[in-house]
């Protein structure tokens, strides 16, 4: 009797782990940064239809990278978590905390128990009253959460642009100054500043925050914080 092939546990999800990250690191880049007046979120993204920030609920949004199929399975089933929430309890407990674990549930379970994990890495943002206030959650493609930053750097970022990232945030950060930031973040993709999608999360706005933007121009960022 032929014996099963046998494959120690740990190899198999570096495997797994080797094949989620290279999947994501084909993707163009996405960041979203903290700043004084809301939070800003932009992408690498040549398609005009397939989109990879949008809004979730009130005060939160959702930036993605990887395959556009997966993530906007996840995007869609958000949506759906935080509109039930807001409808069962009161719309201030949807909040970016508990939209990033229910995301880091569905991608960990994938990861552990799918033929196949999950292309993606995705951002929560939350706008608070004050920057301090601000939730930027990281999820990875294993479900890894991780929030001690007031920025973010998804999918295929060169290391000069995490770094440019790191080097130059600041708390008070103006719109202009972080959408600087972001072009370094996303400066290696290769495309045109009409290829780059852009949202803001305008702070201290009643009902919806969440606007999109035409580029990351300093221009653009003049009259949506103005109109809040």
């Amino acid at each position: 009797m032929t014996l099963p092939l046998y494959v120690p546990p740990e190899q198999i999800i570096k495997d797994r782990a080797d094949f989620a990250k290279r999947g994501v690191a084909r993707g163009r880049p996405a960041v979203v940064v903290s700043a004084a007046d809301g939070v800003l979120l932009a992408a690498a993204n040549a398609s005009r239809a397939l989109k990879k920030l949008s809004e979730i609920y009130d005060r939160l949004a959702f930036a993605a990278v990887g395959k556009w199929s997966e993530f906007e399975a996840l995007r869609v089933a958000g949506i759906r978590y935080a509109d039930l929430r807001g409808y069962s309890y009161d719309r201030v407990d949807v909040t970016a905390r508990g939209l990033a674990g229910a995301y880091a549930q569905s991608i960990a379970a994938a990861f552990t128990g799918d033929p196949k994990p999950l292309e993606v890495e995705l951002a929560v943002a939350e706008v608070g009253p004050v920057q301090a206030s601000d939730a930027v959650f990281h999820v990875r493609f294993d479900g890894s959460v991780s929030d001690e930053l007031p920025w973010a750097v998804l999918g295929g970022a060169r290391p000069a642009g995490r770094q440019a990232m790191a080097e130059g945030w600041r708390p008070g950060l103006s719109l202009a100054e972080a959408a600087g930031l972001a072009r370094a973040a996303l400066a290696e993709d290769g495309l045109s500043e009409d290829g780059h999608e852009v949202g803001l999360l305008r702070r201290n706005v009643p009902g919806r925050a969440f606007i999109r933007l035409g580029s990351l121009t300093a221009a653009q960022f003049e009259k949506p914080v103005a109109q809040g």
